[in-house]
């Protein structure tokens, strides 16, 4: 039980930035598990983008700007505190893998594919 966190590619055009319906031919771009400061930084931006679920089990999409202000809150350290039930903790440790996945969407983007993020507590 926990936190499983994850991004994953598509080539469909997706018809809504927050809950949309997955496909089982999209890729697995990226896996963490407890991170909870970064799924609160991800459910920041599902609300933002009009969702008001529960965020468990429900999508996320991230465009280009999403990725670059994602970056630059990792670089400073700024992921909100955020914790949860079975979420574990962030411990900043976490930052090379965060950097590492934001190179990998990039390249996702500039390939064409759409990236987004569900997780799954």
């Amino acid at each position: 039980m926990g936190l499983d966190m994850f991004a994953r590619t598509t080539k469909r055009r997706l018809n809504s930035p927050v809950d949309f319906t997955t496909n089982d031919a999209d890729t697995e771009l990226y896996y963490w598990r407890k991170h909870p400061n970064l799924h609160g930084w991800m459910e920041q931006l599902y609300r933002l983008n009009g969702g008001s679920d529960a965020f468990n089990c429900t999508t996320v999409q991230l465009t280009e700007d999403d990725i670059d202000r994602l970056e630059q809150v990792i670089r400073d350290g700024k992921l909100p505190e955020t914790s949860g039930f079975f979420f574990g903790m962030s411990d900043g440790s976490e930052c090379e893998d965060d950097l590492d996945f934001i190179a990998k969407a990039r390249a996702a983007i500039a390939k064409g594919f759409s990236v987004y993020y569900y997780a799954w507590w």
